[in-house]
Formats: structure tokens, sequence, C-alpha cells
């Protein structure tokens, strides 16, 4: 009922930007459509001095920053650069180019993620492999917040204000109940094998949810923080996030959005509204604009919490030592 409610009713309530952004720079990844490209539209038409389009393809980055600009105000650097959340080395390639080239980072958007509907696992984030979703949505992403939070916290340092870092999330998280949460190394144990796992079709929420416990472990380790990290959920959308769904799949997820899901434009209003909020929702979950409970698996296992930071942290500092003293 509570998805129902979003997604009929509040979404018509999903307040539309109007906050200048004169002076600012806004970086956001996955921005060559879809809810990132939304996004950098709000934001180039609400005058942002600069606009990075972080994306893997830079052919379709261009197009899209070509589109953006018909509704921008005059003035806005609109610039493509290439990041791959697949690869560690396009990731730290990235945020030292970020720190390199760019004087401040007001907002930053990891908005790139990925539903993938076929068992992949990649080495490039372990030698042991870790499964796609897990390793895109979760270990990757936080591998980008860690290296590009000294430039935020230096932008906080030099201009006296609170950057924003915002990571896109989903109500998906909320389906599942986490059934290997007891067992030991959790990470592991989520990049099994489909055919060893019966909880294969949580894999993509099971993604999510980690990165959930992850936003409240940062609050809680680090309580005074120059910069606001939040999560966002969009709702359901109009997307090609779910391109790989086939069949029986395909068919009645197309049907659900026919029914009920937002436009791009419409779940892009969440993004824009949580780079814009304060520190009341450090470490917080966002849904429709509003700070909202997580769901029970989240707050009644709080060690399961404690676990996956530690090994989350452990994992960052293997592909990248002394990245965790970012934090």
């Amino acid at each position: 009922m509570g998805f129902l409610r979003s997604q009929l009713i509040e979404t018509g309530k999903l307040p539309y930007p109007s906050t200048s952004y004169s002076g600012q720079t806004i970086v956001i990844t996955g921005s060559n459509t879809g809810l990132g490209k939304e996004a950098a539209r709000h934001y180039a038409r609400l005058g942002a001095k600069r606009l990075i389009l972080a994306v893997r393809n830079l052919e379709k980055g261009e197009a899209a920053k070509k589109d953006i600009a018909t509704t921008a105000v005059s003035g806005v650097d609109i610039q493509v650069w290439e990041i791959d959340m697949a690869q560690p080395l396009s990731i730290k390639a990235f945020a030292a180019r970020l720190e390199g080239e760019l004087d401040r980072v007001d907002i930053f958007h990891t908005n790139a993620g990925l539903v993938s509907a076929t068992y992949k696992k990649v080495q490039r984030f372990s030698a042991k492999g870790v499964e796609m979703n897990i390793a895109v949505n979760y270990i990757a992403t936080y591998l980008l917040v860690a290296l590009v939070l000294p430039k935020l916290k230096a932008t906080a340092a030099a201009y006296s204000i609170r950057p924003t870092l915002v990571i896109t999330s989903s109500g998906a998280y909320r389906h599942t109940q986490f059934p290997q949460k007891s067992e030991p190394n959790l990470l592991d144990v989520v990049s099994r094998n489909r055919e060893d796992s019966p909880h294969w079709k949580e894999q993509y929420p099971l993604s999510k949810l980690l990165g959930v416990f992850a936003l409240r472990s940062i609050a809680q380790e680090y309580p005074l923080y120059p910069v606001t990290i939040n999560g966002v959920s969009p709702g359901l959308c109009y997307s090609d996030l779910s391109r790989e769904a086939k069949g029986l799949q395909k068919v009645a997820f197309g049907l659900i959005k026919t029914m009920l899901a937002r436009t791009t434009e419409e779940g892009s209003r969440t993004l824009v509204s949580a780079g814009i909020a304060g520190p009341e929702s450090q470490g917080q979950y966002l849904e429709d604009c509003k700070v909202a409970e997580p769901s029970e698996v989240v707050t009644q296992n709080p060690e399961v919490g404690k676990r996956l930071w530690v090994e989350l942290k452990a994992k960052l500092e293997e592909i990248q030592p002394g990245v965790t003293n970012n934090f």
C-alpha cells in the first residue's frame, strides 16, 4: 500500500525544482539518460556554473549534453567526463581528474547503477570475484564516494558551505529480507552463483539494501561531518534500468510501469531535492522528497550493519589502500 500511495498520490506532490544553483559545480554519474539526465537538465535550467555529466559512453554523453543545452540558461559550462562503474581503474581515474581539475564540488550524485538479470561475477573488485549487481551498485558506488569525499570536504572548508553527496537508491531494497544476514563473510555469500542460491531474484534489491546499511554506518561512525551524505529513492520510473529483463518478466514489468511509473522528469525531482537536503538527512534514506523510515530489516539488525561496514571497508582497502581514511 505504501508503494501504491507513493506512485499514485505522492508523485503529484513532488516539488518542481526552483532553487538557484548560481556559481555551483554539480557532478552526476549516469547522466546521459533517464533520471540523471533529467536532473542535469534541472540544474542547467537553474543556473549551475559547471555541470559534469559523468558517463560510460562519451558519444551518448555528448548527445545528452547537446539536448540539455537546449533548455539551459546561458553560460552553463556542461562537460562530459568518462567513468565506467564496472571498472575500478576508471573510477580512480575519474576521481583523480575531479581532484585535479575542479576548484569546487557543491553537489555530487552517484546515480549510475544497473540491474543484471543474468549471473555475472567479475574479478576486478576482488580476487575471489564479486557478483555484478553487488560490484556496481554497492562496492563501486562506495569506492567512488570515498574517492571524491576529499574534494567535497575541501569545498566545505574553502567556501564555508555544506556540500551534498547523493546516492541514488531504490525502494526495491524493501523486497528482500536478507535471508543470508546470519551467515559469515557476507560479501562472499551475496556473490554466490544463482544456481547455488534460492534468493537470486533478490539480488538487485539486496545490492540496494547493502547501500542503505552503509549510509547509516557512515552517519553513526562520523556524526560531525562537513558533507551531507544521503540516499534517495526516485520511485518506480520509466527508464532503461531493467533493459536486461526477458520473457514474461519483461512483459509483467512493462505492464506495471505503464500503470504506475513516474516519468523520468518526475523521478529526477527526488534527486534534485536530495541535493539540497540539509544535515538532518545525513545518513538517511529519502522517499518522495522526505526522510523515510528504513525497513525493519535495517532497523532491527544493527549488528548486521556493523559487520557489513567492516567488510565493505576491508574490500575498499583491498582495491585502494588508504581510501577509507577519506571517510
